[in-house]
């Protein structure tokens, strides 16, 4: 009663409450339909010796379907966590943390391993 819409009559409230919720179900399939039509541009960096033989390395170790490539810059900020820079190739060792996050994925760095946020990830 102390709300502006408490005095309108029950089928203009109920009016109201469905042209509210169609609104927003609108709203929200355009969100949906422009998150799903726009994909993260592809990372293209040459890399250098040292990277290529690290590449090689993970490779050799892991083979080529576990390679990933880092999207955007991950700065560590938990224990075990590893801080990357964009463009950088690790190789996924698990697609979960040690308490079955799967947000977070364990993964060989050419050298330190650790967490890295699975978002910023993409398959090389």
């Amino acid at each position: 009663s102390q709300m502006p819409h408490g005095r309108m009559p029950l089928p203009s409230f109920w009016k109201m409450v469905e042209d509210t919720l169609q609104q927003s179900g609108a709203q929200l399939r355009t969100f949906c339909q422009t998150f799903q039509t726009v994909t993260p541009s592809p990372v293209t960096q040459t890399l250098n010796p040292a990277e290529e033989q690290k590449v090689l390395s993970l490779v050799s170790k892991h083979g080529p379907d576990k390679l990933y490539q880092v999207t955007s810059n991950i700065s560590g900020s938990k224990d075990l966590d590893l801080t990357l820079q964009r463009g950088q190739i690790v190789a996924l060792l698990q697609s979960v943390d040690t308490k079955g996050n799967t947000s977070r994925w364990l993964v060989d760095a050419g050298g330190p391993r650790g967490f890295v946020p699975a978002g910023k990830l993409q398959p090389y």
